[in-house]
């Protein structure tokens, strides 16, 4: 491989990145997300996000059974079909309209509830808990919103991944609202940390 390196350089950028087999950017990039994992019978609350200011969406059927966008880019609509559904939207910026390509991974509604909700803790020393779930999908991984920051004890974190860390330093029993989705499928629990 050593040997092929001075002969790339006379090949352009475009050549090298192909030789070390990085992705070719695409006009996929034109969006933050275009991979959608939502839950059948259950209404979709996102939104496509472009990488452009004032950019508006047309889609000329739904992107997934029962499931469209707005000019805004706001997805709307209750999937009624299990399944993996690619479908175009134009992105438009003026006059100028592109076509991008979205999927959306429509899975069954697969029953779940959460677990390890409460957290006991000392002051001064660290926390390494996590929220668990059991059930859902498999292959999809939840995410974890905490909804009120005034309620995490000071020193204390609560991730995306459901991961409780940090130091605390106050003691106390503290309730931090979280919001956990599983591909579009929320609920709202209450993680107890219990420090002394």
């Amino acid at each position: 491989m050593c040997a092929l390196l001075p002969a790339l350089p006379s090949v352009g950028a475009k050549a090298i990145q192909l030789a070390w087999g990085a992705p070719e950017a695409t006009r996929s990039d034109r969006l933050l997300e275009d991979v959608f994992y939502v839950t059948e019978g259950i209404e979709v609350s996102r939104s496509l996000t472009p990488t452009e200011k004032g950019v508006t969406f047309q889609a000329a059927t739904d992107l997934a059974p029962g499931v469209g966008v707005d000019a805004s880019g706001r997805l709307y609509g209750t999937p009624d079909r299990v399944g993996t559904y690619n479908a175009p939207v134009r992105l438009c910026s003026g006059r100028a309209c592109a076509e991008e390509r979205v999927t959306f991974v429509v899975l069954r509604n697969v029953p779940w509830y959460p677990s390890s909700l409460t957290f006991p803790g000392r002051i001064g020393r660290p926390l390494d808990g996590r929220i668990q779930i059991n059930g859902g999908p498999s292959g999809v991984l939840p995410t974890f919103t905490v909804t009120s920051y005034e309620a995490v004890p000071a020193g204390v974190t609560i991730g995306p991944d459901g991961r409780v860390g940090g130091v605390p330093t106050a003691s106390g029993v503290f309730r931090v609202p979280v919001r956990i989705c599983v591909a579009g499928n929320c609920a709202g629990v209450v993680a107890t940390l219990i420090v002394i």
